[in-house]
């Protein structure tokens, strides 16, 4: 089974309001250390799998270099990290090698460097193509730059292109949110993402959001009613537009769905690079399913060698994950093939949260085949929480 390789790259130029990931903005002077510490990582590869009780894969079909902001690096440095993994990995001629790029990051020195690498996807984090939106919270992009970028990717022979939409963000109205879809589609790209706005701790926007603030323009953020509005007006928009929905918030015309992202939603194996870099790979036992592990989310902790965090993925486990990533998708879970692999006496207690949900209107079945429905979508964690019995062990 083909493994995908994710390399994290937690630099950015400014940090978002709404991003609660690993990532912030640091001195240049850092990034070259960081590099170093990756590429040692992806060298020690099997070891660290080894270590952590995993199948080492060496076959690759796919590549996705996330962030952060992975074109903040010099083209050197990008080059220099593909070229490890290449040394590392049988990199399959025909991978998807993706790397996410924020609008006006993309120099044309950077653009040669990722033809170079071999990298036929890119994913720009547009948010808003409305410029007060994207100001608010804290893009540094206006509208004509990614237009530009679009237009030198394709120029480039880098066709398959993807665009990140966020709904729910301050100042968004119905008619702003027309503005984005319209221009997203006029691109001609293959590939959206759209994104409801995450209200949590974890990013400044959410905490003000949730202490009724007005910091960072949370007073003009839309309430979740409208939020789900946009959400649905987008669903629509695009299929309209033969852009159709096969995961919870992602659409792309036929044949141009993520390869990459694919493997996560379908429990296939990946092993990732870098702060905060997530893994999963079958289990070298018979015991247990898979192992999962990842790195600190702090850069100081990882440049400083901090232990990686390792949980055991049971076969209980396995097979929840199977439901709450499996159902993700538009085309939902078999539960022929979920019988297969499980055994049919383990997903009794499944198929009758399944016939509760069902009835609830949150799911359909058609035969062995289930998927949620459109309001199951818009409750997809309440779905998911139905299928978590969870008795994974951590270590």
């Amino acid at each position: 089974m083909s493994l995908g390789v994710y390399i994290s790259v937690p630099f950015c130029r400014s940090k978002c309001s709404y991003c609660n990931f690993a990532s912030d903005v640091f001195s240049r002077a850092l990034f070259e250390r960081y590099v170093d510490r990756v590429c040692t990582d992806i060298e020690s590869a099997p070891q660290i799998a080894a270590e952590m009780g995993g199948q080492m894969e060496s076959n690759v079909d796919s590549v996705y270099f996330g962030g952060g902001t992975p074109t903040m690096l010099e083209g050197t440095q990008l080059e220099r990290i593909f070229a490890t993994v290449r040394s590392q990995f049988d990199v399959s001629p025909e991978a998807e090698v993706t790397i996410e790029c924020a609008p006006g990051t993309l120099s044309p020195a950077v653009l040669e460097s990722l033809l170079r690498c071999g990298v036929n996807r890119v994913s720009l984090g547009v948010q808003s193509f409305v410029d007060r939106e994207a100001a608010a919270v804290g893009r540094l992009h206006k509208r004509i730059t990614v237009l530009d970028d679009i237009a030198r990717l394709q120029g480039a022979g880098i066709t398959d292109i993807n665009i990140d939409l966020i709904a729910g963000l301050p100042h968004q109205t119905a008619e702003s949110w027309e503005i984005s879809l319209g221009e997203s589609i006029a691109t001609d790209v293959p590939h959206i993402s759209v994104y409801m706005l995450e209200v949590d701790e974890d990013s400044r926007l959410g905490s003000e959001l949730l202490a009724g603030g007005a910091r960072y323009h949370a007073h003009f953020v839309p309430d979740e009613e409208t939020v789900t509005d946009f959400y649905l007006a987008a669903c629509e928009r695009l299929q309209s537009a033969g852009i159709v929905q096969y995961e919870i918030s992602n659409f792309a015309r036929e044949g141009c769905e993520s390869r990459h992202n694919l493997k996560y939603w379908t429990r296939r194996p990946y092993f990732g690079f870098g702060v905060d870099a997530h893994s999963m790979l079958l289990s070298d036992t018979l015991d247990n399913d898979a192992v999962r592990f990842a790195p600190s989310d702090s850069l100081d902790r990882y440049m400083g060698g901090a232990a990686l965090q390792r949980t055991v993925v049971s076969r209980q486990c396995a097979l929840e994950e199977s439901f709450f990533l499996g159902l993700r998708l538009t085309g939902g879970v078999s539960l022929r093939e979920l019988s297969r692999k499980f055994g049919e006496e383990v997903i009794q207690d499944a198929r009758a949260a399944i016939s509760k949900l069902v009835e609830d209107g949150l799911m359909g079945q058609n035969e062995d085949l289930v998927c949620l429905t459109p309001r199951g979508r818009l409750l997809s964690n309440e779905v998911f929480e139905r299928f978590i019995l969870a008795d994974e062990i951590a270590h």
